[in-house]
């Protein structure tokens, strides 16, 4: 398995993942949810503290793993065939696998994945740090 991109000292990488066409049945199905997302932390290297699944009344799956390593959180809209896949990865857990792994999972026809560098990153062309007095103009 491969490291998290970021070492562990400067925070993490946060993977947000958009998913479009996949199967209602399995959006809909929390027991089938909770197995991809904890098979997704397993395979990623990352350890399961805690979890917390919802089904919603008439539709829809909301679902969150509390990770020694962060976190991995999803919300479903089966009627739409769409997901939004939440995962923050520390230390040796590469949140790359878990992406797939999750994909894979839902029978994705397509997805978007947004990474996002958490932390101190030096020169990082995508990271901007504001921070100091602001003026009055809020600039």
């Amino acid at each position: 398995m491969a490291a998290n991109p970021v070492d562990a000292a400067v925070g993490g990488t946060e993977l947000l993942v958009d998913v479009w066409d996949s199967p209602a049945a399995i959006l809909d199905d929390v027991a089938a949810i909770r197995s991809i997302l904890e098979g997704a932390a397993k395979a990623a290297g990352g350890k399961i503290v805690q979890s917390y699944f919802h089904q919603f009344v008439p539709k829809g799956v909301t679902g969150y793993l509390l990770l020694a390593e962060s976190h991995i959180s999803i919300h479903t809209w089966p009627e739409t065939g769409y997901a939004a896949v939440d995962i923050f990865a520390c230390g040796h857990m590469d949140p790359r696998v878990a992406a797939d792994t999750i994909t894979k999972g839902l029978a994705s026809g397509r997805w978007e994945v947004t990474c996002i560098v958490r932390g101190i990153v030096e020169g990082s062309p995508c990271r901007e740090v504001h921070g100091g007095q602001r003026s009055s103009t809020g600039t």
